[in-house]
């Protein structure tokens, strides 16, 4: 199903250009002139991502906003606005935008940030409202890892101090952090999350601290940081060893000092944010080989949390396997009513690589293709099958059966989910390649490509 995005401005021609844009991006596009417009378009048809001017007549785009947070808090907001208008730009990002693009802009870089708000709005799909009326992040599990876990989010997540999150990719870093700012008193306030991976090395101090206009090449107009954006609320540093060795005492000084410049920038600014950081490496190790500051890490490390990897708290599958065929059932319009015993077995056994992300991502295309209301062991990927055929649900040995180095044997596996991915797509649409390529949200092109490489053949229609 393609992400649906309601593009809201005054200027028809901009919401033209936008929409066809995404169009070809492969969203689905609604327009609307106003934030009056918008709100009736967003209670009748609902949306995963708005994307919304600031300046319009009848309702602002910071009025959409706080409309939007409290009768949809679970979309993104976007908020556009002109060159000089960073205050006001500061503003929505307090009251909840999740992220916002200065005009003129690139192209790119907002469908970028739009791509980003489409997976946290998927994110978000795992809230819940409990009586108090704030919403708090479901983490689940009732394994004793798990309940430990929810003891020391209930302890700190209020206390000003520094969390660092560690365990391997998939294993739910992100939804801790979200946890800890929402079962928080900065609830009300942002929670600003930048993945320290996904940014150019150069790109990085203009990120976290922002830049003066002029600073740099294209650096047309003044710009706030993470730091200055989370002001009063929590910001989340994902993939922290990642940062690079010369921007780390850059960082521990903003820590310590809750002070910073921008770059270019001669004055200091002040913030008051709680710190939460997540990697997938060992830091303790990485401080060893040289490769990451000991005072940084100590001034990170103050409250450790280790989240297991899903091999190690099998008594959860069940519950998460439970959990996300609800919300897939939701999501997918779909009707499964239950998962038969022999696949719970296979899902069991299989020692998942990818955590629980890899779970919810078998889980949500076994959703999406099978037919009928129960899933049986025929109809999950058959590299998982395969794994789980040696015990009747019993744990795998530790070390993979398959030959070869490690590197070798991911790639098989992956190959195969996406072989089995995509001979259930073309069974379901009669092997229309077009069709598919949708259905799979990827191009026509590279579905002929991975076709090719698996010696398959469809209707080139």
């Amino acid at each position: 199903m393609a992400d649906r995005v309601l593009v809201v401005d005054d200027e028809q021609s901009l919401r033209k250009v936008l929409a066809a844009t995404l169009q070809r991006e492969g969203y689905e596009v609604q327009v609307a002139s106003d934030g009056e417009e918008a709100i009736v378009a967003l209670d009748r048809d609902g949306a995963d991502v708005v994307v919304t001017d600031l300046v319009m007549p009848k309702m602002d785009g910071l009025s959409l906003l706080r409309k939007v947070v409290a009768r949809h808090p679970d979309v993104p907001v976007i908020v556009v606005t002109a060159h000089g208008k960073i205050d006001s730009a500061v503003e929505a990002m307090k009251a909840g935008a999740f992220d916002f693009v200065t005009k003129p802009f690139e192209h790119a870089e907002l469908k970028a940030i739009i791509a980003k708000a489409a997976r946290q709005s998927d994110l978000n799909a795992r809230n819940v409202v409990p009586e108090e009326g704030h919403k708090f992040t479901e983490i689940v599990g009732r394994g004793q890892r798990m309940v430990e876990l929810q003891q020391v989010i209930a302890k700190v997540a209020d206390a000003p101090s520094t969390v660092l999150i560690q365990g391997e990719s998939g294993t739910g870093k992100e939804l801790v952090a979200t946890a800890l700012h929402e079962k928080s008193s900065r609830r009300e306030e942002p929670f600003i999350k930048i993945n320290c991976a996904a940014i150019p090395r150069e790109l990085v101090e203009a990120e976290l601290f922002g830049f003066e206009k002029g600073a740099f090449t294209g650096a047309v107009q003044s710009k706030p940081g993470r730091f200055e954006l989370a002001d009063g609320g929590t910001l989340f540093l994902d993939e922290i060893g990642e940062i690079p060795l010369e921007m780390q005492v850059k960082l521990l000084r903003a820590i310590q000092e809750s002070e910073f410049e921008r770059v270019g920038g001669v004055r200091s600014t002040r913030v008051k944010v709680r710190l939460v950081a997540a990697t997938s490496r060992d830091l303790s190790k990485e401080v060893a080989a040289g490769r990451f500051r000991e005072d940084l890490f100590y001034r990170l490390n103050v409250v450790p949390i280790q989240l297991p990897p899903l091999r190690e708290r099998r008594e959860d599958i069940r519950l998460l396997v439970e959990h996300f065929r609800q919300k897939y059932n939701a999501r997918l319009k779909k009707s499964v009513e239950r998962v038969e015993d022999e696949a719970l077995a296979a899902l069991s056994a299989y020692s998942w690589p990818g955590n629980i992300r890899e779970l919810e991502n078998v889980l949500e295309r076994t959703i999406l293709f099978v037919e009928g209301p129960v899933i049986r062991a025929a109809d999950l990927p058959a590299s998982l099958r395969v794994q789980a055929q040696p015990g009747e649900g019993a744990p795998p040995t530790t070390a993979p059966s398959a030959p070869g180095s490690l590197k070798e044997i991911v790639r098989e596996q992956v190959q195969a989910i996406e072989r089995d991915l995509i001979v259930r797509g073309l069974e379901v649409t009669g092997g229309n390649v077009t069709r598919t390529a949708k259905l799979l949200k990827i191009s026509r092109k590279s579905l002929q490509m991975k076709m090719k490489e698996f010696g398959l053949r469809g209707d080139e229609q």
